[in-house]
This record gives structure tokens, C-alpha cells and sequence, in this order.
């Protein structure tokens, strides 16, 4: 697989803040793709009464963000932006959002689809952690009693996947056009995210050894697995396919945290910075079990850096790679803009191949 760019810079756009009798010393944008502090402050406008912010050229063609207001005695309140009737639901709040020309939600979201089909709930033990980690499997109506579902789709943060990316609704939309044969989805939640999803051995291990078995003893098997993750999600599937023998057919990973010291030193208080750089630069030197995979990542991303070098080096071990770089920044409607058709591709690849194995004359 090769790599894909957008190349797009976004025409500049105009923001405005009503504020009748300049009751407000400043406004300034709180953007998530890091624009220079000298182009985030909003002026005001006596004419209009309002505070003026004119966007540069962006690579980007939607913008999440919120308003910083600052009061005449020094206080400050963030909020999302009044005039504009867009949301995005993110892990810390809703932000606004400014659509750019050139911006289209993707075709699937216009089906409806109703994701009907069984939910189990399910809390795996394990001694590796000393915890439990809680999971939720989705599957499909049988429509096709005697037709198994032909794989499995694991996501790390799968409770906001679900519900901030709507993971589950691009499954059953999938399966309702037929792009993808009907599957499983499992939703892994994590109870201490940044210490288990860091390159953290243990978690790996309780992965491997005590996620995977359960669920394909609930499934009566389910096929092979297509394994979903975004930033530190998406380097935990890595880490964990590197140390154990292909648990994984397949690995999707969104805007990986994948830190090495000459991008991301600006990472390096967060307390697994270490383990995570270490993991990296090891995985440079040998990465086993190559698999189809597909990296996702916006162009206004601090991570975009260690991506590009991250499919390089999986591509330097034989991995069947592709490296989609989309106009957006590090967030969830950015990650699920990103899914299709790339997703469906390489599910639908390992799942028929699969399939037709397992047909007479198959292996």
C-alpha cells in the first residue's frame, strides 16, 4: 500500500463575537491546530460592536474550537462559540465547529442506519493489570442464521468511538450496502487509559492472553481480527502485535502517539514519554508479524511527524502499509471521516481472504 496526501490549504475565513458596550478586554480563538499566538487574538470592531478574527490559510477543512474570553479584571472563561450552531462532541466537551469550503460529511452518515443487533457487556479478569477491563460486543441481527459473521472488529476507547465517531452505525451501514460482510465489534474500554494504553507490557499481555480468549469463547471463534485505535490506542495495537505472534490480521491505527525524541519533545512530561520512546526506537530496529495496516492522520497534527516515520519503518519490515493524511486535526469527527473507504477496504480484504480458505479447495 502507498501514501496519501491532501495537499489542501483551506481559503481564510472570519469569526465575530457580539460584544454591545466592549464589555470584554480580549478574545482569543483556542484552536486544535496550533496557530502562532499572534494569529489567535481576536480586535474589536467599535463599528460593529463585535470582536474580528480573520483565519490565514489553514490545512484544514473543519475547525474545532472554543472562545477565550477575558474579563477587564483578569478573569477568563472558555466557551464554545454562540454564533455558530455546530458542535463536536470530544473526551472533554463539545466544541464549535467552523466548516470550510470544500468539507463534506462522509456519504455513509445519510443511511440511517439503526444499529440492531445484540449487545453483551462482559468484565475480563486480569492478573496482568490486577483489574478488570470492560468490554462490549456488538453484533449484528442475524439475518443468515446459518451464516456465521466473518470476522471481528476490535477499537481501543471503544465507548467513545461508539459514541463520539459512531463506530457501531458505520458497522451496520456497512453491512446494509453490502461493503462489508456482517462481523463483530468489539468495544474495549480502558479503566486507567494513559498508564495501560503507554506501551505498557502488561496491558499487552492482558490483551493477548485474557481479552482475545474470552471473546472468541463468546463468539464460538469470530474469525480474524481487524483491530481499530486512535493516539495512544492506536500505539498500544501496535505494541501489543509486536510482542506477541499476529493476535491481530490487521491493524487500522488513527493519529498513533508513536513519540521519538527529534518530534515530540514537547510530550515529554507525560509521565510514559520514556516507555513510549523506547518502544519506538526498538520497533525501528525490528518490527515481527507484519500485517496489512493502515495509518490515518491529519495534516495539522503535532503526531503527523512520528506517523509518516512510523509507516516508513513498517514498510522497511515488510508490513503491507498505507499512510492516509486527511484535512483535520487530532480529534473524533476527524477520525471518523477517515474511515471510509480505507476501513472497509482493509477489512474486507483480510475477511475474504479468510472466507474464502475456509471454502472447499481453500487452504
Amino acid at each position: 500500500m502507498g501514501h496519501a496526501g491532501t495537499g489542501h490549504r483551506s481559503t481564510a475565513a472570519i469569526l465575530r463575537y457580539a460584544d454591545e458596550g466592549h464589555t470584554l478586554a480580549g478574545v482569543r480563538l483556542v484552536d486544535d491546530i496550533h496557530l502562532p499566538a499572534g494569529r489567535r487574538d481576536f480586535t474589536y470592531d467599535e463599528q460593529d460592536a463585535a470582536w474580528h478574527l480573520r483565519l490565514p490559510s489553514v490545512p484544514v477543512l473543519r475547525l474545532e474550537y472554543r472562545l477565550e474570553l477575558r474579563h477587564p479584571d483578569g478573569g477568563t472563561e472558555v466557551i464554545c462559540d454562540p454564533a455558530s450552531p455546530r458542535r463536536a462532541p470530544g473526551a472533554f466537551g463539545d466544541k464549535s465547529v467552523l466548516e470550510l469550503p470544500g468539507y463534506r460529511r462522509p456519504a455513509w452518515l445519510s443511511r440511517h442506519a439503526a444499529t440492531a443487533g445484540t449487545r453483551r457487556e462482559l468484565a475480563v479478569p486480569s492478573n496482568a493489570l490486577r483489574a478488570e477491563l470492560p468490554l462490549r460486543i456488538w453484533s449484528p441481527e442475524i439475518a443468515e442464521p446459518d451464516v456465521p459473521p466473518h470476522g471481528i472488529l476490535l477499537a481501543h476507547d471503544g465507548g467513545e468511538y461508539d459514541r463520539l465517531a459512531g463506530i457501531a452505525r458505520y458497522s451496520t451501514a456497512m453491512i446494509e450496502s453490502g461493503r462489508l460482510p456482517r462481523h463483530h465489534l468489539v468495544l474495549l474500554s480502558p479503566v486507567e487509559r494513559n498508564q495501560w494504553y503507554a506501551a505498557n507490557p502488561a496491558y499487552a499481555q492482558a490483551l493477548v492472553d485474557d481479552v482475545l480468549p474470552v471473546v472468541r469463547t463468546e463468539l464460538g471463534g469470530g474469525g480474524p481480527v481487524v483491530a481499530v485505535g486512535a493516539s495512544l490506542g492506536a500505539l498500544a495495537l501496535l505494541h501489543a502485535h509486536s510482542r506477541y505472534p499476529y493476535p491481530f490480521n490487521a491493524l487500522f491505527l488513527q493519529s498513533g502517539s508513536f513519540f521519538q525524541d527529534r518530534f515530540d519533545a514537547q510530550e515529554s512530561n507525560f509521565p510514559w514519554y520514556g516507555r513510549i520512546v523506547r518502544f519506538v526506537d526498538e520497533l525501528r530496529r525490528g518490527a515481527a508479524a507484519p500485517v496489512p495496516t493502515v495509518l490515518t492522520c491529519g495534516i495539522a497534527e503535532e503526531n503527523l511527524a512520528n506517523n509518516r516515520a512510523m509507516a516508513a519503518v513498517l514498510r522497511e519490515h515488510d508490513y503491507p502499509v498505507r499512510l492516509v493524511e486527511v484535512p483535520d486535526a487530532h480529534n473524533f469527527v476527524a477520525w471518523r471521516d477517515a474511515w471510509h473507504p480505507h476501513l472497509a477496504d482493509l477489512a474486507t480484504g483480510v475477511w475474504a481472504a479468510d472466507n474464502a480458505a475456509l471454502r472447499p479447495g481453500g487452504r
